[in-house]
């Protein structure tokens, strides 16, 4: 074998580029004729000094028992030679056996005695390992889930569909960025031998491009696999479960119109954000997500979301307390939705002769008062946890030492030479102490759990 360069052209472009053949001489009819046993592409990676290490290394992977002496060659080169030896195994005609084909002789002859030969396990050696248990998992809800024919239906290509599947599946194995899992889909998974798709030869743009085409066909497909996912788990729509966060970008992201510098979760305010919001039914299924700007107001997003599901009357909507304003209070009750929230603001009231004590299962007692509002619209549960309790009283006693540190400091350089004196760089000084003191001020303030109000 040998690999030949052939220069060819694009009919449609005009376009001349070459590309690299594997080849091999047979003589046929008393001629030696050329023939390509595996196209290579136009962008072979080995260098041209390496070519006949390689093509011997095909040729010794395809007869081991021609092997005399062990041919040395480098990572790069035996990973190559290995995954175009699998191309070739894989395209090799399949020979049917003797007893299928029916030349084996009549029903009425004895089948030959079965011949078995001995092998030594410790002379046995793996090459290229690869996992099979998860990828079957993900194609058979894949295929469960109707997601290949909702991708046939949206026109997307072979090629991009084995992408989506690479990084669908990848992520249900090993969770990680698009770089992460092409790394995953080339050395540890045999996804590439389920779908018939040869990763390694798959740049890992290619992965990049099918998140922007899940991206673009993102509300098709939520809706389809959720519709799916309910009528095969026959799910109640009683709960839905909103909440947000947020991510950075390092760079200046200015060919995306929704990054937008604002609050941080990550602690990340420096970097423009987007904020990703998500909306899942009770039994955690996802229903709808959104990407909205990095500044949005998290309370202000509640009512798109929620508009475009289709939820019926009644239902609970949960979320927390940095969505669980009052305006967003009165919508859900004006359009007939249940909620459990954590509600912000107002006074911690908690009257331990009227509680009742419960035990957590990590053993915790648990103080628990239960109160109707006035206008009998809320029933008011207030939680009271001694543990959270010396937990924020050592927290606010940190604060307030850090506090009062600082000032000490400020207030004893007044009196030492080469110390800061000037008045507005104090008065920075004081609001950066402030700022890294939060809640010092609030030393009367009784702590105890947040209360978890509930529409009945």
């Amino acid at each position: 074998m040998f690999i030949r360069q052939t220069r060819t052209g694009n009919k449609a472009t005009g376009e001349s580029y070459v590309t690299y053949r594997l080849v091999r001489t047979e003589r046929i009819g008393g001629k030696v004729r050329q023939i390509t046993v595996l196209n290579l592409g136009r962008h072979f990676p080995i260098k041209q000094e390496d070519w006949p290490i390689l093509c011997s290394r095909i040729e010794q992977l395809l007869n081991p028992q021609a092997l005399l002496l062990p041919l040395h060659c480098s990572e790069h080169i035996e990973r190559s030679a290995q995954r175009y030896h699998a191309q070739l195994v894989a395209r090799a005609p399949i020979v049917a056996s003797a007893t299928e084909s029916g030349t084996a002789g009549s029903a009425g002859e004895p089948r030959p005695s079965t011949d078995f030969q001995e092998v030594d396990v410790d002379s046995l050696r793996m090459t290229q390992p690869r996992s099979v248990g998860i990828e079957h998992v993900g194609l058979h809800a894949a295929s469960e889930l109707g997601l290949l024919e909702t991708l046939n239906e949206l026109g997307v290509n072979g090629v991009v569909q084995a992408s989506i599947l690479g990084n669908l599946i990848g992520r249900m194995g090993q969770p990680g960025s698009e770089l992460a899992t092409w790394n995953w889909l080339q050395q540890h998974s045999a996804l590439g031998e389920l779908i018939d798709v040869d990763f390694l030869s798959m740049s890992h743009r290619c992965l990049y491009r099918a998140s922007d085409v899940l991206m673009k066909h993102r509300e098709v497909i939520e809706t389809r696999l959720f519709s799916t996912a309910r009528t095969l788990f026959d799910l109640p729509e009683t709960v839905t479960l909103y909440d947000l966060t947020n991510t950075y970008f390092e760079g200046e992201a200015k060919g995306n119109p929704k990054a937008r510098r604002g609050r941080s979760k990550e602690k990340r305010s420096d970097c423009p954000l987007v904020t990703l919001g998500l909306v899942l039914d009770g039994s955690g299924f996802v229903r709808r997500s959104q990407t909205f700007a990095g500044n949005v107001s998290e309370p202000g997003t509640l009512v798109s979301m929620l508009t475009g599901l289709g939820a019926p009357a009644g239902a609970l909507v949960v979320m927390d307390a940095g969505i669980a304003t009052d305006a967003n209070v009165t919508w859900l009750v004006e359009h007939g939705y249940r909620y459990l929230v954590v509600r912000r603001g107002g006074l911690r009231q908690f009257d331990e002769n009227r509680s009742v004590t419960l035990e957590t299962a990590g053993e915790e007692l648990l103080h628990l008062q239960k109160e109707l509002s006035p206008d009998g619209r809320e029933l008011c549960l207030y939680c009271h946890s001694p543990t959270r309790q010396l937990k924020e009283e050592a927290m606010l006693a940190q604060s307030c030492g850090r506090f009062e540190a600082g000032l000490q400091q400020m207030s004893d350089g007044l009196h030492k030479p080469r110390s800061e004196k000037n008045h507005d760089q104090l008065l920075e000084r004081l609001g950066r102490l402030k700022q890294k003191s939060r809640g010092a001020a609030n030393t009367t303030r009784s702590i105890s759990s947040p209360r978890i109000p509930a529409r009945r």
